[in-house]
């Protein structure tokens, strides 16, 4: 079942046991998820693709089974027009830990989007807030000059963030330039916080799987995506009016629909093939990220029972 993120009280430390459970695309998050104690544990989903609703097949979401295994939350939690920033995310995330706490649970944070690990415990940067009238004029120039302009502007002034942040991604893009013009300073100068929030000490577990086994679960996985109605999914979502601007339609399984019709490509085949790829490089981009994350102990995806272990040792 999935609940939504209201406020409970509660008397227990929210922050108190905590898991962080992270891993690639395709390396078995999910399935050893839903093998976990519901009446001990709940799932606070750490996917950026999977806040948005309507956005099933293409982010691999949890099935309703998988949902009715173990209680899910921060899945369909926004619409996929509307940017679901890391700030939300951990106003969010916090809120679930309050429920989950008070239901007398352990909260699990599990997902691949990796910088939201990094924010929740360690919180936002010291980057200058948000300044209206300067966001409407790097707006601006952005709809004048286009998003490949402010990706290589953003590549001069601050390579450090370019290389983190994907050349499509608009929001990232022209927040990056928004803290230049408002500091002077690239966004990549502003440190992260570096003491966990709230006294927080989490279980912080890696899944991994022999590089091999992993491009294949990654292959079989898109193959399955198309099987289970991906194109109807997109094609469904275009009918509704969806864009290519729009931050849902920036994840890996849908992006590369409106690439391939703004290259004039119509071929599944090709669009299989650009989603495999990207696939694979998200992957490789997300253990990179993952082992500069502390303290974590890798297991591997094909051994629940070290899992287990590590929790029960954990929780002891």
């Amino acid at each position: 079942m999935v609940k939504s993120p209201i406020h409970h009280q509660t008397n227990s430390n929210p922050y108190d046991k905590i898991v962080f459970l992270f891993g690639p695309t395709g390396v078995g998050k999910t399935c050893l998820l839903s093998s976990l104690d519901p009446s001990r544990f709940s799932v606070i989903n750490a996917d950026s693709i999977q806040v948005y609703r309507g956005l099933d097949i293409g982010s691999a979401k949890a099935t309703k089974d998988q949902r009715k295994a173990i209680t899910h939350y921060l899945l369909d939690i926004e619409d996929p027009w509307n940017q679901f920033t890391v700030a939300r995310f951990i106003e969010e995330a916090d809120q679930a830990c309050g429920i989950i706490a008070s239901e007398g649970k352990i909260p699990i944070i599990s997902g691949g989007t990796a910088y939201y690990f990094k924010h929740f415990l360690y919180g936002l940067s010291e980057a200058p807030a948000s300044d209206p009238l300067i966001r409407a004029k790097i707006a601006a120039l952005v709809e004048e000059k286009g998003l490949v302009w402010a990706y290589d502007r953003l590549a001069e002034i601050d390579p450090q963030s370019a290389e983190r942040i994907k050349p499509q991604d608009s929001y990232r893009i022209t927040r990056a330039l928004e803290v230049w013009e408002t500091s002077g300073k690239p966004l990549s100068d502003f440190a992260l916080p570096d003491v966990p929030r709230f006294g927080m000490r989490p279980l912080v577990v890696g899944l991994c799987r022999d590089n091999k086994e992993l491009a294949e679960r990654i292959e079989e996985r898109v193959e399955q995506m198309f099987r289970e109605g991906l194109l109807e999914e997109v094609r469904s979502l275009i009918a509704g009016g969806a864009k290519p601007d729009w931050p849902g339609m920036q994840g890996i399984g849908y992006h590369e629909f409106f690439q391939a019709m703004e290259d004039g490509e119509d071929s599944l085949q090709s669009i299989q093939a650009r989603i495999l790829r990207n696939s694979r490089l998200y992957a490789k981009r997300q253990m990179t990220f993952f082992r500069s994350f502390t303290d974590v102990t890798w297991i591997p995806a094909t051994d629940p029972s070290a899992f287990q272990a590590l929790l029960s040792a954990y929780l002891a």
